[in-house]
């Protein structure tokens, strides 16, 4: 027996409660809920106005409301939606406009051992822009050291010039006994 497919046409406008075993197609607009154990498909005319709940759904035209999916969730390029999704799969692809939130919980019974989990596939709208690099950061300054001790004139040779001139030797030793407090040795060559 071959899947059946439900169509809503354009000039169509069903308000109440649908529920299903089969695919069904919008190309009109429905406002209300929809309960179906097959896939939903909004085609780009079509209008939903509804809390869905389906196995799986491919949105092409608007979708208004919450959708809760066992298997997947496409929003296609033409797709725009309004509400949250709660789905293991769902693909957003470029162009599409969502605004809402996504939940990948699991809805179906538990996997198997082994099995991989499915995962979300976001298409940005817009190829994205290089972020900036943000300016390196200038060094700290560094601290201020204090500006060294100017330094202590040497004074002049306290003792009188004759006792100086009688030892050849006692003019270099006061010199630098003032410049520095520091033992200093003069030795003869002999």
């Amino acid at each position: 027996m071959a899947d059946t497919n439900t169509v809503v046409g354009e000039s169509i406008l069903i308000k109440g409660n649908l529920e299903g075993d089969e695919d069904l197609t919008v190309q009109g607009r429905i406002e209300g809920s929809i309960h179906l154990t097959k896939t939903l498909i909004v085609e780009q005319s079509g209008v939903v106005k509804a809390e869905v709940s389906v196995a799986n759904a491919v949105i092409s035209g608007i979708m208004v409301g919450n959708l809760t999916a066992t298997d997947s969730v496409e929003i296609a390029e033409t797709g725009r939606m309004v509400g949250d999704i709660q789905a293991p799969r769902v693909i957003i692809t470029e162009g599409a406009s969502f605004k809402g939130r996504v939940d990948m919980g699991d809805l179906a019974l538990p996997r198997q051992a082994g099995a991989e989990r499915p995962k979300a596939v976001f298409k940005p709208a817009v190829a994205p822009k290089p972020m900036a690099r943000p300016a390196p950061a200038k060094p700290a300054p560094a601290p201020a050291r204090p500006a060294p001790a100017p330094a202590k004139p040497v004074p002049a040779p306290a003792k009188p010039a004759e006792k100086a001139a009688s030892k050849p030797e006692a003019p270099l030793a006061e010199a630098l006994a003032g410049a520095s407090k520091k033992k200093v040795v003069i030795k003869k060559k002999r």
